[in-house]
């Protein structure tokens, strides 16, 4: 049977996996349901699995001949974000919701597990990550820690793109997307009535000059051309309109392409809270946490699948998409084999180009079944006896 007619069979079936995990989104690390439902699936086709840190999901296909190992990975986590959609199909966890097109990844690679698992004559091992907590890069590093990246000769990544039609696929050899660190700066002051601020240490007003000092690193220790972002989302400080604050919190994040930048700037961002806090007689403590790295595609890689899909019927190859500065701890696999992250347009139906991470996300439900042939496709291109 033919990859077309596979997906001709079973299109219905992968469609509608994809609605159920879009009905049931879970938060990062919190996915049971999730995990559960993909066990179901892969038990009615007949694939070995096991859970790997509680909810993450490994499935094996072994070949009958010895071969080489193939990754193909899906995040599978959801967002803390309303579904604002009125679909059928719309989010019955209140207050979260697929809003980045995890579903459609998970549905994509069940449907190439679908049809991989129809081939009859297989070599070596392709080996099926449906992984955790992207969203606050805590999954990749439990498939690591788990042994499953041994002997990994490729690994093999989708992500939607809304910003991209429906039929368009980026696949682009280097930098494709940021690092990500998040960054807590607590600072600590002494407090007093507004009136007699010298008796104080203001701890708002110290953390308000961070705010607006941090962009200087980026806007003066970098090269202007280089890809750099040092935001502050949050800060809270202060208990009462009369009192000079006594504590303040910024929470922020960095994004950087060059790891030579990403260290030295966060290494400024230490030192220079701290040089701050001391100026107006406070006191700081800076803590980092490392979300993923800067995800760098193989060129050898994406050579192999720019050569598999180009003539694909209603495909259509973009090798020029620039690098996002959003993160993915896909690319911790990437450290450690051979591998590429593919973008897949999902812009097609009216609503469907909505910005990631939005209530009204959406995506065009053939986007999905593009997707599981592209895994479908490289996998075989490998593993075909």
């Amino acid at each position: 049977m033919t990859i077309e007619q596979i997906y001709g069979r079973n299109s219905k079936q992968i469609i509608d996996m994809r609605r159920w995990l879009h009905m049931h989104p879970e938060e990062s690390l919190q996915e049971y349901k999730t995990a559960a439902y993909i066990e179901q699936q892969l038990d009615a086709m007949g694939i070995e699995h096991r859970r790997v840190a509680e909810t993450g999901v490994y499935g094996v296909l072994r070949g009958r001949q010895p071969g080489p190992i193939t990754v193909l990975r899906a995040d599978i986590d959801a967002l803390r974000v309303p579904d604002e959609k009125q679909v059928d199909y719309r989010s019955k966890h209140e207050g979260f919701s697929h809003s980045c097109g995890h579903d459609m990844h998970t549905a994509s690679l069940l449907g190439a597990a679908m049809a991989l698992k129809a081939q009859p004559d297989l070599k070596g091992e392709i080996r099926l990550f449906f992984q955790q907590g992207e969203e606050v890069g805590g999954g990749a590093k439990h498939f690591i820690q788990a042994g499953l990246m041994e002997g990994v000769e490729r690994v093999l990544g989708l992500h939607a793109d809304s910003a991209m039609r429906l039929g368009q696929v980026g696949i682009k050899p280097g930098a494709n997307n940021a690092s990500c660190d998040a960054f807590t700066i607590r600072v600590q002051g002494v407090s007093a009535h507004v009136s007699t601020p010298h008796l104080g240490a203001d701890a708002l007003y110290t953390a308000s000059l961070m705010v607006t000092a941090l962009q200087g690193l980026a806007t003066r220790l970098t090269d202007p051309v280089e890809p750099v972002i040092i935001g502050v989302g949050k800060m809270s400080a202060g208990s009462a309109y009369n009192a000079v604050a006594d504590t303040a919190v910024l929470e922020g994040t960095t994004r950087f392409v060059n790891e030579e930048t990403r260290v030295r700037i966060n290494e400024r961002i230490d030192s220079l809270a701290h040089a701050l806090a001391a100026q107006y007689g406070c006191q700081a403590e800076v803590t980092f946490t490392d979300y993923a790295p800067a995800l760098f595609n193989d060129p050898d890689v994406c050579a192999e699948l720019m050569s598999l899909y180009e003539g694909l019927p209603g495909v259509e190859l973009v090798t020029d998409r620039p690098p996002r500065l959003g993160a993915d701890d896909y690319a911790e696999f990437l450290n450690l084999a051979p591998g590429a992250y593919i973008y897949v347009g999902t812009y097609g139906r009216p609503g469907t180009n909505v910005p990631h991470h939005n209530g009204h996300f959406d995506v065009d439900e053939e986007a999905l079944l593009l997707g599981s042939q592209l895994l479908t496709r490289y996998a075989l291109s490998r593993h075909q006896a």
